[in-house]
């Protein structure tokens, strides 16, 4: 049997939301190159402007299961259109605002935006491929969000230096204007089940005990790594010792290792979830140590952030994937507690990273500490291996916001919408 006929292709609207993610992942975190020009412009403080980045993150975290929720029984691809929009709009607000509370008003609507469209978008994303084709899916997704480290950052800040912090949000809004024209023109209207999704069983997800081991490992390996990564600039110039006309690229690399580690694990997560979840992570743990141990020796700092990239995105298609799996029937809360996991993760990370400097620990204990964090993700992963295997198991079909037993996969060549 021909490759192309053994795994169907991912339908071309998936890769339409890979593209969406990379406006919203270029707008997420291409303020880290920004903050100086931003500080100055608003009069501000740097801590001030790194604000900015926090109230998106913790936005992420609230705004993902509030929207899902809010838009439990709208359709699919209306909510998507709709949030889509209201993410370009808050950009466009933001290159327009006449100060600091206006901007970090527009960075609290964008980033709630942006997680009601991660939530709904990977829903979607899942209801349009057989189960076995998840973690691939999501990868797409994922995918977008590595091509943003990789060159929407670095685009943005090279705006930034040359036309002003303003142009930056400018270009994040023509993306997401690109992003609503391909929805718009690809995103097929997806009916809504003939039982409506109803608020009362989709939290029902939230008595089982393989959803919140699901949550701790996300937030865990998330978070330890980006408690190194977030602090990985000093790192690199105070402790290994690199001019800081290096970082960028440093960053760069770590961006391109996502790249990769999202391609591979997205390939062989579906066929091997949890050794995916535990190896990558157990991978993780290993690099941060290394990095701990090695971080005065710079040809070791800068290999290290490559493979930290790429295995920390090596687990994401599985991560994603798993929380389908284990709430299958609620997949629109499960998209959005996904995305809350990932962003505790990136939120509690680089508080922890933050507390170990503040103690007088150094930068090189920030691997230390992402490094604990892995190890407890991995225990979590290691408990819902053997509860899993304890527990029958029940096939599944998401099909765009419930769940209903699959009794064959069927042979199309392209799920029906």
């Amino acid at each position: 049997m021909p490759a192309d006929a053994a795994r169907p292709r991912m339908p071309v609207a998936v890769h339409v939301l890979g593209l969406s993610v990379f406006a919203l992942g270029t707008s997420e975190f291409m303020l880290s190159g920004l903050l100086a020009p931003i500080a100055d412009d608003m009069g501000v403080s740097i801590p001030q402007a790194g604000l900015l980045i926090s109230a998106f993150a913790i936005g992420m975290v609230v705004g993902a299961p509030l929207l899902a929720v809010a838009t439990l029984r709208l359709p699919r691809r209306t909510t998507l259109i709709a949030l889509i929009s209201l993410f370009g709009l808050g950009q466009v607000a933001g290159a327009l605002a006449p100060s600091y509370e206006l901007l970090f008003a527009s960075r609290v609507v964008s980033a709630l935006a942006c997680a009601g469209f991660w939530a709904v978008g990977a829903a979607v994303a899942i209801a349009m491929v057989d189960k076995d084709q998840r973690a691939r899916a999501m990868a797409v997704m994922i995918g977008g969000l590595s091509i943003a480290n990789v060159l929407g950052v670095p685009a943005g800040a090279f705006l930034g230096e040359h036309l002003g912090w303003r142009s930056a949000f400018w270009a994040v809004g023509l993306a997401s204007a690109i992003a609503l024209a391909g929805i718009l023109a690809l995103i097929p209207r997806i009916p809504l089940p003939a039982e409506k999704p109803t608020l009362r069983r989709e939290l029902r997800i939230y008595g089982d005990r393989q959803v919140w081991l699901a949550i701790g490992i996300t937030a865990l390996g998330a978070g330890g790594v980006f408690c190194a990564f977030s602090y990985l600039s000093p790192l690199l110039t105070d402790v290994a010792g690199l001019d800081s006309q290096w970082v960028p690229w440093i960053l760069g690399l770590f961006g391109i290792g996502a790249l990769v580690g999202t391609t591979i694990g997205g390939r062989v997560a579906d066929a091997h979830l949890f050794g995916v979840m535990i190896w990558g992570i157990t991978a993780s743990t290993v690099f941060l140590t290394a990095l701990a141990l090695l971080a005065s020796a710079a040809a070791a700092a800068i290999a290290l952030s490559f493979l930290l990239g790429v295995s920390a995105f090596f687990t994401a298609p599985a991560l994603n994937a798993r929380m389908f799996n284990v709430a299958g029937a609620a997949p629109t809360l499960a998209g959005a507690t996904t995305t809350a996991a990932f962003n505790l993760g990136n939120t509690g990370g680089p508080w922890l990273g933050g507390t170990v400097i503040d103690a007088g620990l150094g930068f090189s204990a920030t691997a230390w500490a992402g490094a604990a964090m892995t190890v407890t993700a991995i225990a979590l992963a290691a408990s819902a291996l053997r509860l899993d295997r304890r527990t029958p198991p029940r096939a599944t079909r998401v099909v765009a916001g419930s769940a209903t037993p699959a009794p064959a996969p069927a042979p199309a060549e392209a799920p029906a919408h």
